[in-house]
């Protein structure tokens, strides 16, 4: 069920909830990223780059995802491991 807000207050609830001014509870987020065409997990991103890694994934099939995930886990592997997060 897409999320129906009345067009004069749309603007100011999403801006609140992106400010934290308000928390969306998980039924009314999963109606926002389903209105925005986006994963549910891009709303709780913690940065730009993972946002738009889960976008990316978000456009695969569930095989193309699987592989995606499997590819970057032997790139992590080939390099030593995660020894910088930046």
């Amino acid at each position: 069920m897409p999320i129906c807000f009345p067009q004069e207050t749309a603007a100011v609830r999403i801006n609140r909830y992106e400010k934290g001014v308000h928390d969306a509870d998980l039924a009314t987020a999963r109606r926002i990223a389903q209105s925005l065409g986006v994963p549910l997990a891009f709303l709780y991103a913690d940065t730009d780059v993972l946002a738009e890694a889960i976008l990316t994934l978000g456009l695969l099939s569930k095989s193309e995802q699987r592989k995606a995930v499997a590819d970057l886990k032997a790139r992590l592997a080939q390099a030593g491991g995660a020894d910088e997060k930046s």
